[in-house]
């Protein structure tokens, strides 16, 4: 069989949030011999080449995985692989046009070429290719993007993760900005220590080149750097002179680009309202984290700003009902309204806008510049849920008057809803992740619209046609405002740009002409050309959000024609990767904000499988949890607690459940119908509480156990229970944040679980087995095996695997699923690190811990829930910490340790 090999390049991006292989072999059969990455930057547009050389050292053939990790915001425009001298490009087409070569090569479990998002800031490309023996292949990748100008800096992020020290190792960036550079900074953890003496940097008034050649010997000298060679950030960080203020104003080949930044203006005092979702699932961090952000935003205040605290769950508490300005007493009373937010009950998101909104028209002051900012972790659950009904409902109540900005906290946000929200109302969406800078994050995102210079303000452009957008409701300091567009007419002698707004109180009016000397010849290589379609493409896509019927599909054919004709890879075109002979083309598509792709490996299971308990079904009486036409029969207490059985149908074929036969033992009579066994049943059999004669003699086995620890509030020791093996568990209920877990346990003792589902919502579900994870969306099925890392979030659920556990952050939900290989046993084992908040959570790992007494007296007994329980002392293994210590325990019988039977624990199917 052919041996797979990853070449892994990351790029642009942090690698916490990236998906990798598992480490691999210094000596390598392989050698990325060659790897350069070459960035050219005009006009604020950064177009980038990523070329990495690969030699196949051995005389036998291999297949080459190349990998590469690109900015969210960045448009794939280019893909070539050049083999034995002969080159072979992809072909962007039109999404359906290339879905069903896509689905063929994924139905054969292919990896069909995916582009996937793997984190905050990054997407991944990756493809393979077959290379002969002692050949060679080169990757050459290209990507565009508009650098975004954000607190007064542009940043050209580089990530560079070769996965091996590379002889000839070259990052190259050129720099051309007409106004001329004004800062030129190099940051990142590739600039610190050795390999800061790799780095060389050259600035003339308009030019910039940073060169980073860093030795094999320098290549292992970062604090991220090793054996693999590289791994961590180049940051180029820049900004350019604004001698105007009308700005920045460039024309070429029949375009123009408008880049417009003043600074030299007096802030606009404003009016801000904060609505903040307190609901439940912002239990434990993410509320730390909202006041902690929120105190330092208040402290940022300016004294002629006024401001408005809204927080709501199932209802709505604003702490003041009017906005106050923001003097010391106001700010003060806000903190300590803010130090007192708690989580609790469901989210009315819609109610709480509203109440924002009316907030805000009740206190329109001349002068000022009004915004309105949304924080919420999930969906609307309570009031108005009917989210066309709360977007048409917010739009009608706002009306054009300001923005609102929706800040989407953690992966189960509904990101399409807020963001849809924030466009319809001239705001942006944001998502801020779960992680410990979460407060940074929303700190950071405040900063970019603390300080408004200007409102309403109009571009108009005379000569200037097929504009992108022109008006904005508000520009900020720190920030850009760019458009671009086309100038069609060759009898025009003059350009015109004209500025519209208003600054405080008062209308300014800037302007500039430009004479048009040369013909108007347009080139589709163009720079600006190709920046005006990048930016007509990104308001596009954010417009189809907004639009329905046949708005969007006018929409959507407008995208489409500009990215095939400049060749851009967005969520409505694919990148057919074209192959040599005999290997079949893969496609890339990519995704929207929070979306992975399909990715189908080789033998994967995609569907579900339906579990049942592990009691055989037949199908000629109907009897519950699966039990049909017969009955349990050979039942033998061992201690009160173990028990093995047999199912013997009407036809008299009888199965074991163990499947082993080594013991005798004698037959047990249930005090009902034998068609109707139920699990009840067999937990009653547990403590012992069935009569029994003797009616025949059977050869069956002792089915073993697996013990449970269940700790105990104040107490040295925790209490353990036994469940037998090989049922079905409910491990989680949370109909709160609508998410449960289910596991198997396997089929001997010390096995822990075989299999563990996880659903959330009604369409998503992540599935566990002892070969890898299966995630699944609802409409397609990703799968990882468990040695690879991974830091995903995906739709509504964040992932993340290292070193064979995955830790799993569903709402309010926290759960560790650990792989574990003892003593020749591959199996599974959940912990629980954050339990959902909420009175109705049910399940085995939703037990809090107990509360007991030692009972003094001749035998050792525990007072549980007033109830005195025979105990008696153990031991076993605790599996929730990877060290799997041996600790003593109180053996106790089920119903006492989890006040309830088995069956309220058991479930007819995953």
């Amino acid at each position: 069989m052919m041996e797979r090999v990853a070449v892994r390049v990351g790029l642009l991006g942090l690698l916490f949030a990236c998906v990798t292989s598992a480490p691999t072999n210094v000596n390598r059969d392989w050698d990325i011999y060659s790897f350069h990455i070459n960035s050219t930057v005009t006009s604020r547009y950064a177009t980038t080449v990523i070329t990495s050389r690969v030699a196949n050292r051995i005389d036998q053939s291999k297949e080459i995985e190349f990998h590469v990790k690109i900015p969210k915001n960045a448009f794939i425009s280019k893909f070539r692989m050049t083999i034995e001298g002969k080159t072979y490009d992809g072909v962007v087409k039109q999404k359906e046009e290339a879905q069903q070569q896509y689905t063929q090569a994924v139905s054969r479990g292919q990896s069909a070429g995916i582009v996937s998002s793997v984190g905050r800031t990054l997407e991944e490309f990756k493809t393979s290719v077959t290379v002969a023996a002692l050949s060679k292949v080169t990757f050459e990748l290209t990507y565009e993007e508009l650098l975004k100008r954000r607190l007064g800096k542009y940043e050209l992020l580089i990530h560079a993760r070769p996965m091996q020290p590379v002889a000839d190792f070259k990052i190259d960036v050129y720099i051309n900005e007409h106004p001329g550079i004004n800062i030129l900074e190099i940051k990142g953890g590739l600039s610190t220590k050795e390999l800061a003496n790799a780095i060389s940097k050259t600035q003339t008034s308009t030019e910039a080149w940073v060169h980073f050649y860093p030795s094999k010997e320098q290549q292992s000298q970062c604090d991220s750097c090793g054996e693999e060679g590289l791994n961590g950030d180049l940051v180029i960080v820049y900004d350019v002179h604004r001698k105007k203020s009308i700005g920045d104003l460039k024309k070429s080949d029949g375009y123009f680009v408008h880049h417009f930044a003043p600074s030299d203006l007096p802030r606009i005092p404003k009016n801000v309202v904060f609505v903040i979702d307190q609901s439940g699932s912002m239990y434990g961090r993410k509320i730390q984290q909202t006041r902690e952000a929120l105190l330092k935003i208040l402290g940022d205040l300016a004294e002629d700003d006024h401001f408005g605290l809204i927080t709501f769950d199932s209802s709505v508490s604003p702490w003041k009902e009017e906005l106050l300005p923001a003097n010391q007493k106001n700010l003060e009373a806000a903190k300590t309204f803010v130090q007192n937010i708690r989580e609790r009950g469901a989210t009315d998101i819609n109610a709480a806008v509203l109440r924002g909104t009316d907030m805000l028209n009740r206190h329109l002051r001349e002068g000022t510049a009004s915004l309105l900012i949304l924080l919420t972790d999930g969906d609307p659950t309570t009031g108005e849920t009917n989210l066309e009904t709360i977007h048409k409902n917010i739009k009608e109540a706002i009306d054009k008057k300001f923005p609102l900005y929706c800040l989407g906290f953690g992966m189960d946000v509904n990101f399409e809803f807020l963001e849809k929200m924030a466009l319809e109302n001239n705001g942006v969406g944001r998502r801020i992740y779960e992680d410990s800078d979460a407060a940074l994050q929303l700190q950071g995102f405040y900063e970019e619209v603390a300080t408004p210079l200007l409102t309403d303000v109009q571009m108009v452009y005379l000569g200037g046609a097929n504009l992108t957008q022109a008006n904005f409701s508000q520009y900020y300091n720190g920030s850009e405002i760019v458009v671009a567009g086309q100038i069609t007419d060759n009898n025009i002698e003059e350009f015109t740009a004209e500025v519209i707004a208003i600054s405080k109180s008062n209308k300014v009016t800037y302007s500039e002409t430009i004479p048009t000397e040369e013909p108007i010849t347009a080139r589709s290589d163009s720079n600006l050309q190709r920046l005006w379609a990048y930016l007509t493409v990104k308001q596009l896509l954010d417009k189809e959000v907004q639009l329905s019927g046949n708005e969007k599909e006018t929409v959507k054919k407008k995208i489409l024609d500009l990215c095939l004709k400049y060749g851009f890879v967005t969520p409505l075109t694919s990148m057919v990767v074209t192959k040599p002979q005999g290997e079949e083309s893969q496609v890339a598509h990519k995704p929207k904000e929070g979306e992975t792709p399909t990715e189908s490996k080789q033998n994967a299971q995609i569907n579900f499988s339906q579990h049942t308990l592990p009691l055989p079904s037949y199908p000629s009486k109907k009897g519950p949890y699966g039990l049909r036409g017969g009955y349990i029969g050979s039942l033998t207490p061992l201690g009160g607690s173990y028990f093995s059985a047999k199912i013997l149908d009407g036809a008299g074929i009888t199965e074991d459940i163990d499947s082993e036969v080594t013991a005798d033992y004698m037959d047990y009579d249930f005090p009902h119908n034998p068609t109707e066994i139920t699990i009840k049943d067999i937990g009653q059999l547990l403590e012992g509480n069935l009569p029994t004669h003797s009616t025949k003699m059977t050869t069956t086995t002792v089915s073993p156990l697996i013990r449970f620890l269940l700790p105990a509030e104040g107490q040295a020791l925790p209490l353990c229970y036994d469940i037998p093996v090989g049922l079905s568990l409910r491990l989680l209920k949370d109909p709160n944040n609508d998410c449960s877990m289910n596991g198997q346990l396997g089929q001997s003792d010390n096995a822990g679980y075989q299999k563990i589902v996880l659903h959330y919502r009604s369409d998503q579900h992540i599935d566990f087995d002892t070969t890898g994870i299966t995630f699944n969306n609802g409409q397609n099925a990703t799968y990882f095996s468990w040695s690879v890392n991974i830091n995903i979030e995906k739709d509504s659920v964040s992932l993340i695997l290292r070193d064979k556990e995955m830790d799993v952050t569903m709402g309010s939900t926290r759960v560790i699923i650990m792989l574990y290989e003892r003593d020749g046993k591959v199996f599974l084992w959940p912990v629980l690190r954050q339990r959902p908040t909420g009175d109705n959570i049910s399940g085995i790992m939703a037990r809090p811990p107990v509360v007991y007494e030692e009972v003094q007296g001749t035998t050792i007994k525990l007072k549980i829930q007033d109830k005195e329980v025979d105990v008696s002392r153990a031991s076993t293994v605790d599996l929730s910490v990877r060290s799997a210590p041996t600790v003593t325990c109180w053996l106790t019988p089920l119903q006492s340790a989890l006040q309830g039977e088995l069956a309220d624990f058991t479930v007819s199917q995953l």
